[in-house]
């Protein structure tokens, strides 16, 4: 698949439609180290949204070892 494919499918990853029109923008415009930037920022968002899901899980789990002992 081609860089510019990928930058087309953005969206399908996670990244919102804003992201990814910026992301086509610079692509578009030959500002290739400004797009491999944007995208490095991108990814950190995604990261930050992937650590925020892992505590609401690590929370849930909790939750449920603290049900399971008071049924004990």
């Amino acid at each position: 698949m081609d860089l510019k494919a990928m930058i087309d499918s953005l969206s399908d990853i996670g990244c919102s439609t804003e992201q990814e029109k910026k992301a086509k923008m610079l692509y578009e415009s030959g500002q290739k180290a400004e797009l491999i930037r944007y995208l490095k920022c991108c990814r950190c968002n995604l990261v930050d949204e992937m650590h925020e899901s892992q505590r609401k899980v690590d929370r849930i789990d909790y939750l449920i070892r603290k049900a399971e002992k008071e049924t004990v």
